[in-house]
């Protein structure tokens, strides 16, 4: 079985997130990075 990489899922475009002007402070720990205005949960 081939082993998946975040870096891969986002080059494919099979990521989850949220637009940055809507984010909670809350979930600050567990934003990965910001892409195209948008944080990567």
């Amino acid at each position: 079985m081939a082993k998946i990489e975040v870096k891969d899922l986002l080059e494919a475009g099979v990521h989850f997130g949220h637009l940055t002007r809507k984010w909670n402070p809350h979930m600050a720990p567990y934003i990965y990075m910001e892409r195209n205005g948008i944080h990567v949960i």
